[in-house]
C-alpha cells in the first residue's frame, strides 16, 4: 500500500511505503516525474500466497537478471526489444532498491577511456528518446558540462583527452575562461585556466529512468518480479540454471548478475568472490540560491578536478557532490567480511560533513553564492567501486553461461550503454565492440579483499592526473611474483599486468629513478634507449612470466584448435602465430601455439588477456563436446625471453641442444627447460644465463623496450592494432588466416564475405616529425583539416632516431609516401605512411646477408 504526501512550497512529492508494519522513506521527485512513478506503483501491488506477485510465474526463461537496479532493468529491456522472448528479471525488494535510488544521475558523454565512451554515448541516445518510447517520464536535462582546468598539468590532461577524442562521434571542445564563464557564471573564473566542454551532458532522475526502462520491458514482453529474492544458484549439466526463489524455481539457459552491492553474495552462491566493494557517497542539496533562481537558463554541470568534487543545479538551488582524500574516505568494509545486512535496500548511512568539509570549502571559493546557501539535505549512500573503478561486464570464466553486470561506480550513465552491450553480445554471440576494459575475467584469486580495499582507497581519491602509462601501487605487490621478482625489484621500474609485478625498464648509476609520469618524454626515455641499442647489438634478457600459458591435449585437441583458430595447427615441434576470430569475422585474441607431442599444446597469450581467452576456449570446447583437457598452467611455469644477436651463444654455453642457425630455425621449438621453466628453479636459470653471457655484454631489459622493438619490427599487438572492432584482413594479418584450410574455423564464412565485398580503410605504418613527445595509440590522424583514422599504438624508434606509429587509415592515403598528420597535445605533427618494417627480422637478414653474399 502506498500513502502520498504533497509538501506545500516545495513543488515536490514524497510517498511512504508500508509492508508488513515497516515503514521506509523511498526517494523525493520532482511533480513533473511524480505520474510516471504513481503509474507504476498503483499497478504493482503486493498480496499473500501464491498470487503475491500478481502475474503467472514462468518456469523456464531464457535468460534471468537478477537485480532490479537501472543496469539489471536495462539489459531486460533491451533484450526484450531485441526480440528475446522469455526474459525474467527478479529483483528482492523493489526496483531501485540499493545504490540507484539515492544516485546524483549525472549523465556525461566524456570519459577518458577509448571504448568506454561508446557506452555513455549508447545510453544518452537512448535516455533522450525514452520518455517518447515508453511514455514515461525521465527527467533528464542536458546543459551541458565542463570539467575545469586549474592547473598548466590539467590543460595538458585536457589536451591529451581531445586528441584522443576528434575520432569518436561526441562533441567535445576545449574552451577558455570567457566560453566556461558563459555556461556556469556563478564562478570565481580568475582560478581558471580552462575547460573541456561537452555539449549534450547533464543529469537524469534516476528512479523515473529506471521505471521508463521497466515500462519498455514490460511493453516488449518481458517479466518482472518483485519480490522475488534469490535463493540458490544451480549449474545443470547442459549449461543451464536453476533459480531458486521463495516462490519457486526458473530453468535459465543464461543468468546475468546485477545486483549491485550484492554482487558478493550472489557470486558466493556458486564460489566466486567477485572483487566489489561498496563506498560511502555523500552529496549535498541545497535549498533555493536566488542567483540560481535567477538565471535564464540551466546552469552547465562543473567538474572542478583539483578540488574534487562535481557541482549542478538541481531545481533553483545546487547538488554538490565530492570525492574526499584517502584518509577520509569511508569503505563499507564489513560488507564484504560479514555480508550486506538482509534488509539494507533504500536506507542510507549516516551522515558526516566533516569528511568532506575540505572540499566544501574549495567549493566555495570556486562558486561564491555557495557561501551563502542552505543545505537541506546531505545524502550518504552505498555506491560500489572494483579496484580499477571500471565495471566487470561479460561471461565469466569457469562455469556456462554466467554473465556478470556489477561494479559500477556511475550506475547511472552506464546502464543504457551496458544493456545494450550486453543484450547485442548475448543475442549474437559476440560483443558488438571491444571492452576487455570491463571484461570481469581481468580478475583472478590475486584481487583479494586487501588488494581490493588498498586500490579502492587510491582511486577514490580526490580526482588524480590521467597519465600515459598510469600505474597505481596500492595492494602490491599480490601473490603472483615470478621466480626472478626478488632479483630484479630493486634494479628497475615495476608495471602490473593481471597481479604481475613485471620490469619497465632498468635503471643503471646516474639515472634518475622511480615512477615519473608524464604526457612527454620522461625519466625512462634515456634508459629504453639504451636497453633497445642492447638487444639490437649484444644481447638481452626480459621476465615474461606474466605471459598467460594454457596446456590443450586430448583426443580432439587438433579438431578443437582448428575450429577456434584460422591459422592451420603447427607440427610437432613448430610454433606459429595464430587467431580467434569471432563469428562476425573479427579479432577476438591472438595467440601463439606450440605442438609440443602429438596432440598436446602449447598455447601463450597476453597476460591482459588470460582469463578472457581461456573462456572463450572453454565454452566452444563444451558447446562443442570436444574431449579435451585444458588446464591454466600460468601461474606454474616461469618464462624468460633472451633477445639479440649473441643470444644463441649465451644459450649454447647452458645446453648440448644446437642452437645454431640451422639447428634451431626461426618458430621451431626444443624442449630445453631453460625459457619455460617451473618457478622454483627460475632464480638459478636466470643467474645462470646472466653469468654465461657475461663475455657476450649481456643484461636485462623491460617492457618498453619490447614495444619499441616490435614496433620497429612491424609487429601488431592484440588489443591495439587488432581487437574486437577490427578484421584480420585490414589489420595486415593476412599471412595468418588460412581460408583454404578445410576446417570451419569461426568467422571464416564472414572473412570470406568481407574479403569479396573489399577493404573500407587499412592498417599503415607511419613516421612523425616530433619535439618531446611520442605517439601511443588512439590519437587523431588528420588529412586537408579533416578526421580520417586514429593510430592503435606508438613509441620512439630509437633505431631510426623518430616517432612510429599504426595508424588505421581509408585505403585513398594508406599508399607509401602519402603525408598525413597526427594530433599530440593539441598540436598536428607531420607524418607520413612508410614500408614496412624499419627493422628486418633475423631470419630475414640473415636470408639477405646470404644472398648478398653468394651474388659477391
Amino acid at each position: 500500500r502506498l500513502t502520498y504526501i504533497w509538501c506545500p512550497g516545495t513543488q515536490r512529492v514524497n510517498w511512504l511505503g508500508v509492508e508488513a508494519g515497516k515503514v521506509s522513506v523511498l526517494r523525493p521527485v520532482g511533480v513533473a516525474d511524480a505520474a510516471a512513478v504513481i503509474t507504476h506503483l498503483c499497478f504493482s501491488p503486493l498480496s499473500d500466497g501464491a498470487t503475491v506477485l500478481g502475474k503467472r510465474w514462468k518456469d523456464t526463461a531464457e535468460t534471468v537478471i537478477i537485480g532490479g537496479g537501472c543496469v539489471g532493468v536495462s539489459v531486460a529491456y533491451h533484450l526484450a526489444k531485441g526480440g528475446m522472448k522469455d526474459v525474467v528479471l527478479l529483483e528482492k525488494t523493489e526496483l531501485t532498491a540499493g545504490s540507484t535510488w539515492h544516485a546524483a544521475g549525472l549523465t556525461t558523454y566524456y570519459h577518458p577511456g577509448i571504448n568506454v565512451k561508446k557506452v555513455h554515448y549508447d545510453s544518452i541516445k537512448l535516455y533522450e528518446t525514452l520518455e517518447a518510447e515508453t511514455g514515461q517520464a525521465v527527467g533528464l536535462h542536458t546543459p551541458g558540462s565542463v570539467r575545469i582546468a586549474a592547473t598548466a598539468a590539467r590543460v595538458d590532461e585536457m589536451r591529451y583527452q581531445m586528441t584522443r577524442t576528434h575520432w569518436h562521434v561526441t562533441e567535445q571542445y576545449m574552451i577558455g575562461p570567457e566560453k566556461v564563464l558563459e555556461l556556469f557564471p556563478l564562478l570565481d573564473i580568475n582560478k581558471v585556466l580552462a575547460g573541456l566542454y561537452t555539449p549534450g551532458d547533464g543529469h537524469i532522475d534516476p528512479y523515473s529512468l529506471t521505471m521508463a526502462l521497466a515500462a519498455g520491458a514490460r511493453m516488449y514482453g518481458a517479466q518482472i518480479y518483485n519480490p522475488a529474492p534469490v535463493t540458490s544458484l544451480s549449474p545443470t549439466a547442459d549449461g543451464k540454471w536453476d533459480v531458486q526463489t521463495p516462490h519457486g524455481t526458473i530453468r535459465a539457459n543464461r543468468i546475468v548478475n546485477a545486483t549491485g552491492f550484492w554482487a558478493r553474495e550472489v557470486g558466493k552462491m556458486i564460489g566466486f568472490d567477485h572483487p566489489t566493494i561498496p563506498v560511502h557517497h555523500q552529496y549535498v542539496v541545497t535549498a533555493t540560491v536566488p542567483e540560481v533562481k535567477a538565471l535564464k537558463k540551466e546552469l552547465a554541470v562543473i567538474r572542478d578536478l583539483e578540488a574534487s568534487y562535481y557541482l549542478r543545479q538541481e531545481r533553483d538551488g545546487l547538488l554538490f557532490g565530492p570525492y574526499e582524500k584517502m584518509e577520509k574516505m569511508k569503505l563499507q568494509d564489513s560488507w564484504v567480511r560479514e555480508g550486506v545486512p538482509p534488509g539494507f535496500g533504500k536506507e542510507l548511512f549516516e551522515s558526516d560533513l566533516d569528511r568532506i568539509m575540505e572540499h566544501v570549502e574549495m567549493a566555495m571559493e570556486m562558486v561564491p553564492v555557495l557561501k551563502k546557501a542552505d543545505i537541506i539535505n546531505v545524502v550518504s549512500g552505498p555506491i560500489t567501486y572494483t579496484p580499477d573503478l571500471l565495471p566487470m561486464v561479460g561471461p565469466h570464466q569457469g562455469v556456462r553461461n554466467y554473465w556478470a553486470a556489477v561494479g559500477f561506480g556511475y550506475g547511472v550513465i552506464h546502464a543504457g550503454g551496458i544493456g545494450k552491450f550486453l543484450s547485442d553480445w548475448i543475442r549474437n554471440g559476440e560483443p558488438p565492440y571491444d571492452l576487455i576494459e570491463c571484461d570481469p575475467n581481468r580478475y583472478g584469486r590475486w584481487a583479494d579483499v586487501p588488494f581490493m580495499c588498498n586500490n579502492t582507497l587510491l582511486i577514490h581519491r580526490p580526482i588524480k592526473l590521467g597519465y600515459p602509462k598510469e600505474e597505481r601501487f596500492a595492494g602490491r605487490p599480490t601473490y603472483r611474483l615470478s621466480g626472478v621478482y626478488e632479483l630484479l625489484n630493486d634494479k628497475a621500474s615495476m608495471g602490473f599486468h593481471a597481479g604481475w609485478e613485471q620490469p619497465h625498464w632498468f635503471y643503471k648509476p646516474g639515472d634518475d629513478v622511480g615512477y615519473k609520469p608524464s604526457f612527454r618524454r620522461t625519466n625512462w626515455f634515456g634508459p629504453v634507449g639504451r636497453e633497445c641499442k642492447l638487444v639490437m647489438e649484444k644481447v638481452g634478457v626480459i621476465d615474461l612470466t606474466p605471459f598467460a600459458k594454457f596446456i590443450v591435449k586430448g583426443k580432439d585437441s587438433q579438431k578443437l584448435l582448428d575450429r577456434l583458430f584460422a591459422n592451420n595447427m603447427p607440427k610437432v615441434g613448430l610454433t606459429n602465430i595464430s587467431h580467434m576470430l569471432t563469428p562476425a569475422g573479427r579479432v577476438f585474441a591472438e595467440v601463439t601455439i606450440t605442438q609440443l607431442t602429438p596432440g598436446e599444446f602449447l598455447l601463450i597469450t597476453g597476460s591482459g588477456s588470460e582469463g578472457h581467452d581461456l573462456r572463450w576456449i572453454e565454452d566452444e570446447a563444451a558447446n562443442g563436446g570436444y574431449d579435451v583437457d585444458i588446464s591454466n598452467i600460468t601461474d606454474d611455469v616461469g618464462v624468460l625471453g633472451i633477445a639479440g644477436p649473441n643470444s644463441r651463444n649465451v644459450l649454447q654455453k647452458l645446453t648440448d641442444e644446437d642452437l645454431s642457425d640451422g639447428g634451431f630455425k626461426f618458430l621451431h621449438c626444443k624442449s630445453i627447460k631453460l625459457l619455460y621453466i617451473d618457478q622454483k628453479n627460475m632464480a638459478a636459470v636466470y643467474q645462470a644465463m646472466m653469468e654465461a653471457g657475461q663475455d657476450q655484454g649481456i643484461d636485462n631489459f623491460g617492457t618498453y623496450a619490447m614495444n619499441s622493438l616490435r614496433l620497429e619490427k612491424g609487429f601488431r599487438g592484440w588489443g591495439a592494432e587488432m581487437n574486437c572492432d577490427t578484421n584480420p584482413l585490414e589489420a595486415g594479418l593476412d599471412y595468418f588466416i588460412k581460408l583454404n584450410k578445410p576446417s570451419d574455423f569461426i568467422g571464416k564464412a564472414a572473412l570470406q564475405e568481407i574479403k569479396a565485398k573489399g577493404l573500407r580503410r587499412k592498417l599503415s605504418y607511419i613516421t612523425l616529425d616530433t619535439d618531446d613527445i611520442d605517439p601511443e595509440g588512439n590519437e587523431t590522424v588528420w588529412y586537408n583539416g579533416k578526421v580520417v583514422g586514429n593510430t592503435t599504438s606508438g613509441a620512439y624508434s630509437y633505431s631510426s632516431q623518430q616517432s612510429l606509429a599504426f595508424a588505421y587509415l581509408p585505403l585513398d592515403l594508406c599508399s607509401v609516401g602519402q603525408k598525413v598528420e597526427v594530433e599530440l597535445l593539441g598540436r598536428k605533427y607531420p607524418a607520413m605512411v612508410i614500408q614496412e618494417p624499419l627493422v628486418l627480422t633475423e631470419p630475414t637478414r640473415t636470408r639477405l646477408q646470404k644472398k648478398a653474399k653468394s651474388k659477391a
